[in-house]
Order: structure tokens, then sequence, then C-alpha cells
């Protein structure tokens, strides 16, 4: 398991989003029209922004995982629609303000919007659309809808800021890292999840397992990302492998590296990541430590862990294609690290 290998969608007996993608198809095209519709603006610059990297694609992961819980939850309206497209519009906003954080310079294969639009229109269009998500927020009319979203866009924003505290510090503990990924990561996962419900008018027990299921399965996702930026292709990744290393970011591989390794090793990762002196040949010696002390195979297994989670807590729901699908979302998230 210490080999993280890129995901091979042609191979049939690996797990697929095939099904979740059969299972939102009908609704895709009203969400992408949507997409669309609200990312217009009088400011020629905001659109033109926003297309870059909404048309970059990506697999709308977080959306999808709307549609299908309101499919799971047998929704019968339109306004499962409106709330994905809020998600997906919280989850871009969050990205275009991430990549000027970090200083990345591609996002989902192409240059960052930074690059070629600056920093400061960059914040600002991501701005212009968190007040478009909460915009069809309100529109929904669905006062327990607009408090989740509320609260995971408060939940992601104090994730960034935590992840400040915690930048290149090599003695960062699991446990702060694993509050980091809760809030930027799981908590919109979880969100996602759980409006499919909410928007259903389904009883407490379920709106909780679905929140289970999206959060769950938002710590195996990050925690995947963390293996792949040391072993995946770009291709996989949407970015150049090792660009977590080289901004310096604090990933779990790190801490587990950081914390197993003897005192030359942790000199070395307290020269790579706190003081950013990385030379050539560093990047394949910190994978090679990461290797030697099982950090990326550990990684992918506390994945494969909350992976299980996820799919245990759809066991409230009957069989059903909406339950498989979602199951099967799961798998392919965690097969993405083989």
């Amino acid at each position: 398991m210490s080999n993280i290998l890129p995901f091979d969608q042609h191979k049939t007996d690996q797990p697929s989003l095939q099904p979740l993608l059969d299972l939102v198809a009908p609704d895709m095209d009203s969400l992408n029209r949507l997409i669309l519709s609200y990312a217009e603006a009088h400011v020629e610059l905001i659109p033109k922004l926003a297309h870059h990297l909404i048309d970059a694609g990506g697999k709308r992961l977080r959306p999808m995982i709307t549609l299908a819980a309101a499919n799971l939850c047998d929704y019968d309206g339109e306004q499962h629609i409106k709330v994905a497209c809020a998600v997906e519009f919280l989850h871009t906003a969050t990205l275009l303000h991430d990549d000027v954080v970090d200083e990345s310079d591609i996002r989902r294969g192409r240059k960052a919007a930074r690059l070629l639009w600056g920093n400061q229109a960059t914040v600002l269009v991501g701005d212009y659309l968190l007040a478009q998500c909460f915009r069809m927020m309100v529109e929904t009319r669905n006062l327990d809808a607009l408090d989740i979203m509320s609260a995971a866009a408060a939940d992601i924003a104090e994730g960034e800021v935590f992840q400040l505290t915690l930048q290149n510090n090599v003695a960062t503990t699991e446990d702060d890292y694993m509050q980091m990924i809760e809030w930027k990561t799981a908590t919109l996962f979880a969100a996602a999840a759980e409006l499919g419900a909410v928007i259903a008018g389904r009883p407490r027990q379920e709106i909780a397992a679905l929140r289970s299921f999206g959060r769950n399965l938002g710590i195996a996702f990050q925690l995947v990302d963390d293996a792949l930026d040391y072993g995946g292709e770009q291709a996989v990744m949407g970015k150049k492998v090792g660009d977590d290393f080289r901004e310096g970011k604090i990933t779990l591989p790190v801490v587990l590296s950081f914390r197993r390794g003897d005192e030359e090793e942790r000199t070395f990762w307290q020269r790579v990541i706190q003081q950013r002196e990385q030379q050539e040949g560093d990047l394949a010696h910190a994978l090679e430590l990461m290797r030697r002390h099982g950090a990326i195979a550990d990684t992918v297994e506390r994945a494969r862990h909350y992976g299980g989670i996820a799919r245990d807590a759809l066991a409230i729901f009957p069989a059903s294609p909406a339950r498989q699908a979602l199951e099967e979302a799961v798998d392919f998230c965690i097969a993405r690290a083989f």
C-alpha cells in the first residue's frame, strides 16, 4: 500500500462515479444552466474570471451529492437544483480564495485565476460568488437550509484561519490537522448531503445520517488528496504533484513523517517545510522518508476508515439506486489512491 498510484477509470474492477453521474444526469443540465445564470454580472470581469474556473470542469462532486441525497430522500420538487448550485458556488468561492492565500499556480489543470487577473480581482469575484450562493439560499425560503449553509461558510472560514496558524509548523499535531480539514473540507461535504434531506422534509435521524455520510466522506476525500500529492499524477490531481510540499503545507503525511522520524529527519522537515529552504532532490527525499515510516500508507488507511463510517451512515436508508450510487462514490474517492 506504500505506492500511491493514479486511479484508472478504464479498469472495470474499479469503483466508479458513473452510477452517481447516471443518477443525477436528469438534473445536471438544469444545474449547469443555473450555474451559468448566477455567474453573470454587469461587470464583464466577473463572469470572465468565474467561468475560467467553472468551465475548467472538476467533478462537481459536492452538488452531485446534494442531488443524489434529495433523490435518496424521495424529494419531489425543484429546490434541490438551486441548493446544489449554491453548494457549488460556495465551493468555487473558497477555491478562488484558497489560490490567493496559498499562492497556487494551477487549479483544475489551468493557470490559477490569480495569475491571469491578479489577487484583488480573484478575491472579489470569490466574494461575488459567495454572495450569489446566499442569494440562492434565501430564494429557497427554507430557513433550515439557509442555517446549514451559513454554518458551513463560517466553519470553512474558521478552517482557513486555523490553517494559517498551522502554516509551515511541522510540530502540528494530528488532532489539530484533523480539526482543520474537518472545517475546511468536511463541513461542505456534510452540508451538501444534509441539504438533500432537509429540503425533502425528512425526519431528524435521516438528516443526521446524511450529515454523517458527507462529513466522513469529506475527511476521506481530503486524506486521499494528501496522499496523492506525494504519489499521484497531475492529470488526476488537477495541480502539480508535490505542490503541497513546495508550498510548505502541513498535511497528514508530513505530520506522521515528522513525528516518526529521528532527529536528523526532523531537521530536514524543519528546513524544507518550516524554513521553506528547498533544494533539488528534497521532494524525492521527502517521499522516501514518508514511505520509510508508512506515512502515505497510513494516511490512506485513515481515509479508508472514514470512508467505512460514511458507508455505514447510509444503512438507515432502504436499498435503492441512490444509496448504491452514494456508496460507490465513497469507494471511488478511496480508490483514487491506488
